[in-house]
């Protein structure tokens, strides 16, 4: 047995299984999320237009025999819905073209759920960091990943030999190539500040420096300041915070942030720029001749989307895991906790960070759902002008500004 664990501890041995073991749970973790995101999504419509949205399905004790079933504010609708689909025909037309059309799905689905293989989703579990792959040029992986999901959706629109689709997918690769340009500028000061590429270390940035969105970022605040009465510790503190050169700063990674969010937007075909779909002028777009589970893989990879974009987003400008007023990451220091083992005090607040990280994303994923229930759909010729003639040209002059800031604060 002994034999066995020094072979499992081995550094490349411990490299495969653990990073095996964040795959498994990472992928348990979003597609729980995929799922009950859609669920969110109905109920959040259904509060603002003044509807009640799914409050049925929840658990079918009928079918254990009793007499009434529980509702749970219909928190199994997914599973219900989940199921329908599996079950449901899949009618393929004779005029499409079939090897493009079955894997067109496949190819929308995998590139946001690959993308999280670089997202750092928490600091550390027994030392492990909580990240699948640790690589040096992160964002770019992202980048050029995430660019690959438009080629399922023209593949969709071209394989199903109908007009709807095809000028879905014409849409939505003119829009990607449109909105790609402001997503990729607006990250460069990000890389400018921070001076990496690394998305752990971006996040450890901003762990120590502040968060790229808070202009205030206290240094050496504490729980024991305020219960000891050391009301001159906090107010330096918060002071120390409200630096100049951090409020110069907070200019341009603002901009930066709102850039990426709008074209994040268009990249993930969400109302106000889901043109590609377009039910009153394209039926469904480029999915409209898929059933079943081909339909199914578009909609999850929609949102599976929605996901790994709020996850770039929160690990780029919103600190990833980092906890809001503790710089240093460290609960027992924070909390003066003293009398918890380390063992302990490791686990938890890995568990807290990873919960913090979530935390963020399904804020954002909410900020997804209430645009696309309160805001109405852009023109496609608005849409074009705004990704060319005002967010391109913002992102750059971004660069610029964020240029001119770092090197005055340096001097």
């Amino acid at each position: 047995m002994s034999d066995l664990t020094s072979y499992a501890f081995q550094p490349e041995v411990f490299l495969v299984w653990t990073s095996l073991l964040k795959t498994l749970a990472l992928l348990a973790i979003i597609l729980g999320f995929v799922s009950y995101t859609v669920y969110a999504e109905r109920k959040v419509c259904a509060f603002i237009q003044d509807r009640v949205g799914p409050n049925r399905v929840g658990i079918p004790l009928t079918l254990l025999g009793f007499k009434k079933d529980i509702p749970l504010l219909g928190l199994g609708q997914p599973i219900a819905d989940a199921l329908k689909l599996l079950l449901k025909e899949n009618f393929i037309p004779n005029s499409v073209n079939k090897f493009y059309y079955y894997i067109a799905p496949k190819l929308t689905m995998v590139p946001p759920i690959l993308v999280l293989a670089v997202l750092p989703f928490g600091s550390s579990l027994f030392g492990v960091p909580m990240v699948i792959a640790d690589i040096d040029v992160g964002v770019l992986y992202v980048f050029a990943v995430s660019s690959l999901g438009v080629y399922g959706i023209v593949l969709a629109g071209w394989a199903s030999n109908s007009k709807y689709p095809f000028l879905g997918g014409i849409r939505s690769s003119s829009q990607m190539i449109s909105y790609e340009l402001a997503l990729g500028l607006s990250v460069i000061p990000v890389f400018l500040l921070c001076g990496t590429l690394n998305l752990p270390d971006i996040v450890l940035w901003q762990r120590e420096n502040g968060w790229m969105v808070a202009p205030w970022w206290p240094k050496g605040f504490s729980i024991q300041q305020i219960t000891s009465g050391d009301w001159h510790g906090v107010l330096a503190a918060f002071a120390a915070g409200f630096s100049l050169h951090r409020m110069l700063i907070w200019i341009p990674m603002l901009l930066s942030f709102f850039v990426f969010l709008v074209a994040m937007f268009a990249e993930t075909n969400r109302l106000p720029f889901d043109l590609p779909e377009a039910e009153q002028e394209l039926v469904g777009g480029y999915h409209t001749e898929y059933s079943s589970m081909g339909f199914a893989l578009f909609f999850l990879g929609e949102y599976a989307a929605m996901i790994a974009g709020s996850g770039v987003i929160v690990t780029l400008f919103l600190g990833g895991w980092s906890f809001p007023l503790i710089p240093d990451g460290s609960c027992t220091s924070f909390f003066n906790l003293a009398f918890v083992p380390p063992w302990l005090a490791s686990l938890i607040w890995g568990l807290v960070n990873i919960g913090v990280f979530f935390a963020k994303v399904s804020a954002l994923l909410f900020v997804f759902i209430w645009v696309r229930w309160t805001l109405p759909r852009f023109r496609y010729d608005q849409l074009m002008k705004l990704g060319w003639y005002f967010f391109f040209e913002l992102a750059l002059v971004n660069i610029f500004i964020t240029a001119l800031v770092i090197a005055y604060v340096k001097i």
